[in-house]
């Protein structure tokens, strides 16, 4: 990896073995772009790749009469100059004007990588990192802008954010201030986006990118079940296995803005950052904005692997602590044996059988504390329930240990009961507009995380009951949208920070009871997968997935998460049948061989199933925990896409390239059909493989391909509805 400035041409190349990123001081003194994508060799010069010819109604840049903004490619661009594009940022100056003129003034290049205060963030050592931090200026406000990039050794992958100080002597408001924009210099690309609601979360989303805007948008708060804060460009003739794409993946959990803006021109410009329509930041005099992390990525080899790199990514420069890249516990979470209807001796039950089926940590979920029967009342009164646990959660935690099982519990602090002993003492916590009835949503209230002293309540109250137990795990729960988001005694010229700064309370409860109780492994959840982004797993390194537990559909928002998170952050569970959510019933096996390629664990009562499913579980158990790491963190690939067949088929493949794992899935049967054929990935050409009896070369399997018969899968068919299995090869 290395940066290099090229001081005669002002020119920049970030380059490593895989990827060039190359930019230039324009001839107005702001900062263009000139190349992102395979790795080129250096030079002195790339201004062959500025455009100086000039077009009808261009405006130009005064005295360069051959120089137009428009039509070359820009870095951080503003509006009001000769780029009429959509604009990266908008800052309104103390006599109204918006236009900006940030002109190169300086800038550091150095190894490593800086921490972004009280926000999540990609990390890497001064050998695996080099950062470049470019500060512009506009001389006429005096406010000040520094674009940081950070360059890893070994991924193709920028990291950006930028970061506003205000130098002057005037206040300045911010209406925008997005993370990101790349430039690309032409538009032949097909968006993906990753769309759904709650419990049909992360479902690929492929449109061709045309003259015009395209977008998705957060404005929930949150990030979303509906979109995700990840999006990929790529060819049209781009697949799983060959072809460019660019990957662009926002490391925030609030409100968001993912854009391409596509000119008449040709150029393709995409955005990322926090959505403007829910943000204004005054900046006062020595005041300063830092905007989230945006990671770009490229690839030549397929989604595939873009994916790879934000998995290894992710797992070696984003999860921090105790649980990074060890395999996760096998749990048992009692939720959708019991709901809130428990007492300690039925939970004692259900986590006895858990243990005689090899689990290792039982969860306890939502209803242990206030007054807290239904969804109705106790929400914010983070104080056990008696009636429920006798001896409180520390004695439920003792009995659990005993047993030769870990303990977890659930939260969800960020919400309020107006039937609380909270709401009644402090009503002013939650949002709501003055004159206005606020909004439910699970009959709950939102707390204002923007004031540090409600961030703080609910942390000495969460740090009272964890501190007197014994705690191996926290599932954080957040159960509805953010709305009426007005903050009592704020005063009204800061309501548009609200917002981000509700995000930022977030994180910095993450990051006090993360300092207090550093071993506890955290898992994010917000009914499932509505707040499911690279942001969360910088605190909790796996996401509750979706609530909908149901094993054909899991295939779908499974496959759907790979795209742009590791495997290890998926949260995944075998439940009960009929299933909830949907009402199918699919066999255990299937369930539990979706689930293993994922966190693994249970939501159900196995003392309430048949003993031959019982033994089903053993096995399965028996089976992750023999393979856990290789599922986890194995390369994964996807094979077969269950959006464009009624089969599903993925794998995942250890480092040395020894072991691999094949999971096989038919949702719906194809009668009288032949032997199905599946083309693997990712082997050694020269190994051979054994696959039960049989023997193949993996040039074999990935060329020729896997057939799906008797001998390789044993109960494998196409021709029966929930069917599945998990092949295994090795290699000698």
């Amino acid at each position: 990896m290395n940066i290099i400035w090229h001081e005669k041409t002002k020119q920049f190349h970030l380059y490593n073995d895989e990827i060039s990123y190359i930019m230039y001081v324009q001839p107005n003194g702001e900062m263009g772009q000139l190349y992102f994508g395979s790795r080129i060799h250096d030079r002195d010069d790339f201004s062959y790749l500025t455009y100086r010819r000039m077009k009808p109604m261009v405006a130009v840049e005064a005295p360069e009469e051959d120089f137009s903004m428009e039509l070359n490619r820009q870095e951080y661009p503003g509006f009001g100059g000769t780029d009429f594009g959509m604009n990266a940022y908008e800052a309104v100056y103390e006599d109204g004007s918006t236009v900006s003129n940030f002109k190169y003034a300086s800038h550091r290049i150095f190894a490593g990588k800086d921490k972004l205060e009280g926000l999540p963030a990609t990390y890497g050592s001064d050998e695996e990192a080099m950062s470049l931090v470019i500060i512009l200026e506009d001389t006429r406000s005096k406010l000040q802008l520094e674009l940081s990039y950070t360059i890893f050794q070994n991924y193709p992958v920028i990291t950006r954010n930028v970061k506003f100080i205000n130098q002057g002597d005037d206040e300045v408001i911010l209406n925008k201030a997005l993370s990101a924009c790349l430039d690309l210099p032409d538009q032949e690309y097909e968006w993906m986006q990753f769309s759904g609601a709650w419990a049909r979360e992360r479902i690929p989303v492929v449109r061709k990118i045309v003259p015009g805007t395209l977008s998705i948008e957060s404005k929930r708060g949150g990030s979303s079940a509906n979109q995700n804060p990840f999006i990929i460009v790529k060819r049209s003739n781009t697949d799983e296995f060959a072809g460019e794409a660019i990957g662009m993946s926002f490391v925030y959990s609030g409100n968001f803005l993912a854009a391409a803006d596509a000119d008449t021109y040709g150029r393709l410009r995409l955005l990322m950052g926090i959505h403007p329509d829910t943000f204004r930041w005054p900046l006062q005099k020595g005041a300063s904005f830092t905007t989230p992390e945006v990671v770009i990525a490229y690839t030549d080899k397929g989604l595939n692997g873009l994916s790879q790199s934000y998995h290894a990514l992710y797992n070696n420069h984003l999860v921090r602590g105790k649980w990074k890249n060890r395999p996760r516990p096998i749990l048992l979470n009692n939720w959708e044996a019991t709901f809130m209807d428990f007492t300690q001796e039925s939970i004692i039950k259900i986590a006895a059988k858990a243990k005689e089926a090899g689990a290792e940590l039982f969860v306890l979920d939502d209803g242990w504390f206030g007054a807290r029967n239904d969804d109705y009342a106790g929400l914010g009164d983070w104080v056990e329930n008696t009636d429920k646990l006798p001896n409180g959660m520390k004695g439920l935690a003792e009995k659990i240990n005993e047993m030769g099982l870990e303990f977890g519990f659930w939260i969800e602090p960020e919400m309020v009961n107006p039937d609380s002993d909270l709401y009644r003492a402090h009503p002013d916590w939650a949002f709501a507009v003055k004159g206005k009835t606020p909004a439910l949503g699970r009959h709950q209230y939102v707390l204002d995380f923007s004031k540090d002293e409600v961030v703080d309540y609910i942390y000495d109250m969460l740090y009272q009951v964890i501190d007197g137990a014994n705690i191996a795990y926290i599932k954080w729960d957040m159960n509805r949208a953010l709305t009426d988001v007005f903050s009592n005694g704020t005063p009204a010229e800061l309501q548009g920070c609200v917002y981000h700064k509700y995000v930022l309370g977030v994180y910095r409860l993450y990051e006090k009871l993360i300092a207090a109780f550093p071993d506890i492994l955290f898992e994010s959840c917000s009914s499932g997968g509505s707040r499911f982004d690279a942001g969360m797993l910088y605190y909790a390194p796996q996401a509750w997935c979706s609530d909908n537990t149901d094993g054909v559909d899991r295939v779908l928002i499974q496959y759907g998460s790979s795209y742009g998170y590791p495997i290890s952050s998926i949260g995944a569970h075998v439940s009960a049948v009929p299933n909830q959510q949907t009402g199918r019933t699919v066999p255990i096996a299937f369930r539990g061989n979706v689930a293993c390629f994922g966190t693994f664990g249970y939501e159900l009562d196995l003392n309430h199933i048949s003993e031959e499913e019982f033994c089903e579980v053993q096995e399965q158990i028996k089976f992750m925990k023999e393979n856990r790491q290789l599922l986890q963190y194995g390369k994964f690939y996807r094979l077969v896409s269950p959006f464009e067949t009624d089969q599903n088929a993925w794998m995942v493949v250890s480092e040395d390239q020894t072991k691999a794992l094949v999971g096989v899935y038919t949702m719906r049967s194809n009668v009288n059909e032949l032997d199905g054929r599946i083309r693997l990935a990712g082997l050694d050409r020269n190994k051979l493989y054994n696959i039960n009896s049989c023997a193949y070369y993996g040039d074999e399997l990935m060329c020729a391909g896997l057939v799906l018969n008797a001998e390789n899968t044993r109960n494998y068919t196409m021709e029966q509805d929930y069917s599945s299995c998990i092949i295994r090869l090795s290699a000698e």
